[in-house]
C-alpha cells in the first residue's frame, strides 16, 4: 500500500511541477492536441463509414435474409469500434510521445535539473533522429506485449461474471502498467536504459507502477483530459524515474521532500546510477 500511494504521489507532484512551469505546461500541451485531432478523425471515420467497411468485408452476407443480416454486421461494427477504442487509449500515450519528442525531452530535462541537487540533468548524446528512431523501436516492442494482453482480456471477457467484474479491473492495471512505461521512457533512454532494463525496473516496484499508472489511465479514457494531464504525466514519471534509479531529488518548495532523499524519505543510493 506504500508503494501504491507513492506512485500516486508522483503522478500529483508531477501535476503541480508543470501547474507551477507554466510556460513548460503549455509547451507539452501541444503534441497531445494533434495526437487528439488525429485519433478524433480516426474514430469519427470509422464511426460513419464502419457499416460500410464490414459489409465491404462480409461479402458471404449479402444474401442473408432479415434481420441475421444486420444483426450479424451491426454485432462486427460494434466489435470494430470497441477494439478501435481499447487501441486508442493503448497507443495514444506512445504516438504522443513519438510525435512530441523534443517538446517532452526538453521538459524531463528541466525537471531533471529542478530537482537534481547539482542542477544538471544528463542527456543522452544521440542526435534527434537517432532518439526518435530507438523511441518509435520501443514504443512498437511495448505495443506488441500490450496488445498480447488486450487480446487475452478481450477473449476472458466472454466468461461470465469474470469477464465483466476482475477482467475490467486487470484491464485497468495493466494499461496503467504499460502508460507508466512509455512515460518514464523519457527520462530513462536519456539515461542509456534499455528496454530490457527498463521493465526490470518497472517489475520491481510494480504497485508503484500501478498507483502512478492506473488513475492515469482511467482518466486518459477521457480524451481532452489526457490532453491536459500529458505534461504533468511526463514530469511525475521523470521524478519516478529517478526514484526506481536511487538518483537524489532535491527539497521542492511545494512538496518539501528531504534534500538526497526520494519522494518517500528513503536515502538516494546514488552509487548505482552513474550512467
Amino acid at each position: 500500500m506504500h508503494d501504491l500511494r507513492l506512485g500516486f504521489a508522483y503522478l500529483a507532484r508531477g501535476q503541480r511541477w508543470v501547474a507551477r512551469h507554466r510556460k513548460q505546461f503549455g509547451f507539452g500541451l501541444v503534441p497531445g492536441l494533434i495526437t487528439l485531432v488525429l485519433y478524433l478523425a480516426a474514430l469519427t471515420s470509422l464511426a460513419l463509414w464502419g457499416t460500410d467497411f464490414t459489409a465491404w468485408a462480409t461479402p458471404f452476407a449479402d444474401d442473408w435474409s432479415t434481420p441475421w443480416q444486420g444483426l450479424f454486421r451491426g454485432f462486427l461494427t460494434a466489435v470494430l469500434l470497441a477494439l478501435a477504442l481499447l487501441l486508442a487509449v493503448l497507443t495514444f500515450t506512445a504516438v504522443t510521445l513519438l510525435l512530441g519528442q523534443p517538446f517532452y525531452e526538453s521538459l524531463s530535462e528541466k525537471v531533471d535539473r529542478d530537482v537534481s541537487p547539482d542542477g544538471t540533468a544528463p542527456e543522452s548524446g544521440l542526435p534527434l533522429w537517432r532518439e526518435l528512431l530507438v523511441s518509435a523501436r520501443d514504443s512498437l516492442r511495448v505495443l506488441a506485449r500490450a496488445l498480447v494482453w488486450a487480446v487475452l482480456l478481450f477473449a476472458l471477457g466472454f466468461v461470465p461474471f469474470v469477464g465483466q467484474t476482475v477482467v475490467p479491473v486487470v484491464g485497468f492495471f495493466v494499461t496503467g502498467y504499460f502508460l507508466t512505461e512509455e512515460l518514464t521512457a523519457v527520462a530513462l533512454q536519456r539515461r542509456g536504459v534499455e528496454l530490457r532494463e527498463r521493465l526490470s525496473l518497472l517489475r520491481s516496484r510494480r504497485t508503484m507502477i500501478w498507483g502512478f499508472g492506473t488513475p492515469l489511465g482511467l482518466a486518459f479514457l477521457v480524451p481532452f483530459v489526457a490532453v491536459l494531464l500529458m505534461p504533468g504525466a511526463v514530469a511525475g514519471a521523470t521524478l519516478m524515474a529517478r526514484d526506481l534509479l536511487g538518483e537524489e531529488i532535491r527539497e521542492d518548495r511545494a512538496d518539501g521532500a528531504g534534500h538526497g532523499k526520494t519522494l518517500d524519505g528513503r536515502p538516494a543510493d546514488t552509487g548505482s546510477v552513474s550512467r
